[in-house]
């Protein structure tokens, strides 16, 4: 029984750090695009918008996993190693999007808000992928 309510503190600390960074990760969104970001996706209902913010979720949710995946046995360490691989994750695709917005012509923010689907927020999404997968593999 002990085991199982062990299993059931780690599971929602985990949990806690994970939702966390999700949190962070919605604001990372938010601010490097103009306007706020749930009027857009909401109440605008943005496409370009929901997709770059569901592209940086799902890369933070799958360091998050990798993470605690090959935690470290000791479950202090495995905690505070996952909020630092899931920091990082966020600070990479943060540094991702402005390269790619200073290396492509316009303003990805713009782009992101703009109401009519473009083409390079799917780039920008499969960037925020490609990081976040990078620093789940080098997790591994």
């Amino acid at each position: 029984m002990s085991d199982i309510v062990n299993g059931l503190g780690r599971t929602t600390a985990y949990g806690a750090v994970g939702l966390v960074l999700l949190v962070l990760g919605i604001v990372l969104v938010d601010v490097l695009t103009p306007g706020k970001l749930p009027k857009q996706i909401w109440e605008e209902r943005n496409r370009n918008a929901a997709l770059l913010l569901s592209s940086a979720l799902l890369g933070i949710g799958g360091i998050v996993f990798t993470s605690i995946w090959t935690t470290y046995e000791d479950f202090g360490k495995g905690l505070l190693s996952t909020a630092a691989f899931g920091l990082l994750g966020l600070v990479l695709m943060a540094v991702a999007f402005l390269v790619l917005d200073l290396v492509t012509p316009g303003r990805l923010g713009a782009i992101v808000v703009d109401p009519e689907p473009h083409p390079a927020v799917w780039v920008t999404a499969c960037c925020n992928l490609a990081v976040a997968a990078i620093v789940a593999a080098s997790i591994a």
